[in-house]
């Protein structure tokens, strides 16, 4: 039993009602610590655990005892011939290969002893043969089932006796998968790289939602097997339940606030961001990223990377309607500020909580697409200025501000950056200069003097022509279009920094 959560209670229960209860070495030193009476398995079957436990249930005394037919009178007279008793109920779970092989460098030596061969040989025997054996897989049931025998004098349902024989079978199919998925990429490579050939994704329900994007659907969280991570750690100290919505905003809000060290925050607005900010203080860090654009951030959601102080809840108490404020902790005075506003959901969330999966998948029609995350950064010394003018440090630094910005932005994207936060975004046009022509009028008389940052190539002479009509004085771009001569010749025309990335940020 390598999850022994439970277990002891579950015993203890067992053994009030009669049941002699029968276990493997370490299980059942837990059980004798906590005086519960066990018979171990190699007193049972009269052999020892051999091969380092490798071999310890692996005996016809165990196998015989669960697969044997109840009303077979030649399986019960082989039985009695051989001296071996009847087992009525198996409770296995099984070594944690899925969890060993989300170990950083884990070595396949490692993975192949956390294989487990007899738990799911018993599991297996004892679901077979449900009709007389109980099986139990999920430690989350013990309750349950210790309820049904106390109520029915030892005897289970058969309905409930199907069902449980039902979730192991699933349950070793889906360990197997994850076996399977392991060694095929190990040893094809013989280290983990790159895409799997075949993949196997596990996610168990947490609950409903009141709807999905839109109250005619339903909708339900589900966290990802075998360990919860990232949104299903959060604490929602506050507030109404989590909407779907609600949970896709506060995923892309985890998602930029995450990248930065100094106090950052950000206002999110149907998986957008409506400003960004970064800055020597929370306070003065959320107060940049609102005043981005206060129309677009009302009924928006607020990621922040550090401890919310009075000073910082002071500010989002005056930001009319929030739906939701994401942080890694809250001070009570803060928590006294915030609880203030009825409907304002309240989530703590740390950063050590957050996933560090390396995929992204989309899910389309027929299918499934698996992309690595887009992590890609960049420093200074990687940009290459194409511009007569250099930019200044102070814009060399607000343009790799941006760089790390836009990638979550969708495309086309375009921001306007001051210092080290946003004053314009244009985002999800079809459009590029669209993009630019949107952050501009966002950013108001905040675009004079400001740095545009754009996700991909930009494609047309008019992007820089309407940057310059703004008073816009550095660029950055990817590059790659076939009208770079011309752009850059705009830029230099209108006496624009230009620096290029050789690195797109596509958002779809």
């Amino acid at each position: 039993m390598s999850d022994k959560s439970g277990l002891v209670e579950f015993a203890r229960g067992l053994h009030g009602l009669g049941v002699e209860i029968i276990s493997t070495g370490g299980t059942a030193r837990t059980l004798t610590n906590a005086q519960v009476p066990v018979v171990e398995v190699s007193d049972y079957t009269g052999y020892p655990e051999i091969l380092d436990g490798r071999v310890k249930t692996l005996n016809p005394a165990v196998h015989g005892g669960l697969l044997a037919v109840r009303d077979n009178p030649q399986h019960i007279d082989q039985l009695r011939q051989q001296n071996i008793g009847l087992i009525d109920l198996v409770v296995v779970n099984l070594y944690p290969f899925e969890k060993v092989i989300q170990k950083k460098n884990v070595s396949l030596d490692e993975a192949l002893e956390n294989i487990d061969v007899g738990g799911p040989t018993m599991l297996r025997a004892a679901a077979k043969n449900f009709r007389s054996v109980a099986v139990v897989c999920n430690p989350a049931r013990y309750r349950e089932i210790l309820d049904e025998l106390q109520r029915n004098n030892g005897l289970l349902s058969e309905a409930v006796l199907k069902t449980l024989a039902v979730e192991v079978f699933r349950h070793t199919a889906q360990y197997d998968e994850v076996i399977y998925d392991f060694l095929n990429q190990r040893m094809r490579s013989g280290e983990l790289s790159g895409l799997p050939r075949n993949l196997t994704l596990r996610f168990n329900k947490v609950g409903d939602l009141r709807y999905g994007e839109n109250p005619h659907q339903e909708a339900a969280f589900y966290q990802r097997a075998p360990e919860p991570a990232g949104l299903a750690l959060l604490q929602q100290l506050h507030g109404k339940e989590l909407s779907f919505n609600n949970y896709m905003d506060l995923h892309a809000a985890v998602q930029v606030v995450r990248d930065f060290s100094s106090p950052a925050a950000v206002v999110i607005k149907h998986n957008n961001p409506t400003g960004v900010a970064e800055d020597a203080s929370l306070s003065s860090a959320y107060r940049k990223a609102w005043k981005c654009d206060p129309l677009s951030a009302f009924g928006g959601i607020i990621g922040l990377n550090k401890k919310v102080d009075a000073q910082t809840a002071g500010l989002i108490e005056k930001s009319g309607f929030m739906e939701c404020v994401v942080a890694p902790d809250f001070a009570r005075e803060a928590l006294n500020i915030l609880t203030r506003k009825k409907n304002l959901r309240i989530i703590k969330l740390k950063g050590s909580d957050l996933e560090q999966y390396p995929w992204d998948f989309r899910q389309v029609d027929g299918g499934l697409l698996v992309q690595t995350k887009d992590e890609k950064k960049l420093t200074a010394a990687q940009l290459k200025v194409v511009s007569r003018r250099n930019p200044t440090k102070l814009q060399l630094a607000s343009l790799l501000f941006g760089w790390k910005v836009i990638r979550h932005v969708k495309s086309n994207a375009i921001l306007l950056v001051k210092g080290q936060h946003t004053v314009g975004v244009g985002c999800g046009q079809t459009s590029r200069v669209e993009s630019v022509h949107l952050a501009i009028r966002k950013a108001g008389a905040d675009a004079k003097g400001a740095c545009l940052v754009s996700d991909a190539f930009i494609p047309k002479t008019d992007n820089i022509e309407a940057a310059a009509k703004a008073g816009i004085k550095a660029i950055i771009q990817t590059g790659g279009s076939i009208a770079d001569q011309d752009v850059i010749e705009a830029a230099d025309r209108y006496n624009i920094a230009m620096v290029m990335t050789s690195v797109r940020h596509f958002k779809h």
